[in-house]
């Protein structure tokens, strides 16, 4: 196949329009839908019984644990979810209890995917293998994804695990939300099975009301903040807690979604078809320095018999 100047203007042309609607695509805002569902959790309920850890295991039929759930000492240690786990749970010694007394006093927070109301890792996945459903479940299909890992980079919250154990059919691992559960009219599995009622699921603007009546009802008991209604742009699972968020395990973040910097930059280059024109001026600038026009002239020999 000859390669000439027609052709690479087709191709850089072909790839320069790709990549703007790709750019502009993944620009479109995502609103947070105030009807897609959620959870609250209050964890000044929580006792640390470690059962939503057991039904989610069985729920989702993953590989059994090493230590039963019935041993309360792992919550000694702070874990995180892996690809065995989609929710653990963490107990946490406040410090503002006294020394003879604090560890008495535990917080028990219950961790899992925030299913955010726009996704870094939805943004971040190339092949779309992950998507946010309309009732507020972030999903995965395992059939898309090709283990670049990109989600687990992306998340603020660390919460994608990998199967490096499966080198032939490895998948990323996470909470689903019990989407398929929940879109029939069925509840998570964690929130259904809760012998303190320590989850509340329901319509989110339904939560937030339920969080704020709870803290104008007690006075004292909660700090004057629900997790999860603004952090990184906001999140399906809210939290209520009597110790500040930064000491029980949870990150500091702002309210913007993360996706909405790296789309506004990705913007800011496509527009006026900035980047388009630079990369003609790349690729134009490497065959000039390459001799690509000077070796296809040399290349041209005259065959014996034709005219000079």
């Amino acid at each position: 196949m000859k390669f000439n100047r027609r052709h690479f203007i087709k191709l850089t042309g072909a790839v320069s329009v790709s990549i703007l609607a790709g750019s502009e695509a993944e620009a479109s805002s995502k609103e947070a839908d105030e009807d897609a569902f959620g959870c609250l959790v209050d964890t000044t309920l929580c006792v640390g019984c470690r059962k939503c850890e057991e039904v989610c295991n069985t729920r989702h039929e993953l590989p059994k644990p090493q230590v039963s759930f019935e041993e309360m000492t792992v919550l000694e240690n702070e874990r995180r979810m892996d690809e065995t786990s989609y929710t653990v749970v963490n107990k946490y010694y406040p410090e503002n209890i006294g020394s003879l007394t604090w560890r008495t006093h535990p917080v028990f927070v219950k961790f899992q995917c925030m299913h955010c109301n726009d996704p870094s890792c939805v943004s971040a996945c190339i092949v779309g293998a992950l998507t946010k459903e309309s009732n507020g479940a972030v999903t995965y299909d395992a059939d898309k994804c090709i283990g670049c890992r990109y989600c687990m980079v992306a998340c603020p919250f660390q919460v994608p695990a990998y199967e490096y154990d499966k080198p032939l059919t490895p998948e990323v691992r996470k909470c689903t939300f019990c989407f398929n559960y929940v879109k029939d009219g069925g509840l998570p599995s964690c929130a259904q099975v809760c012998p303190r009622e320590v989850m509340t699921f329901g319509k989110k603007k339904d939560l937030l009301k339920t969080a704020r009546w709870k803290m104008k009802r007690n006075p004292g008991k909660y700090v004057d903040h629900i997790y999860g209604e603004h952090e990184a742009g906001g999140t399906s699972w809210f939290y209520l807690a009597s110790e500040p968020f930064n000491t029980i395990g949870f990150p500091e973040l702002d309210s913007a979604a993360p996706p909405r910097l790296t789309e506004a930059i990705q913007h800011g280059l496509f527009q006026f078809m900035a980047a388009p024109i630079g990369l003609f001026t790349a690729l134009g600038g490497v065959m000039y320095f390459s001799n690509f026009f000077k070796d296809r002239q040399q290349n041209q020999i005259t065959k014996p018999g034709d005219k000079e």
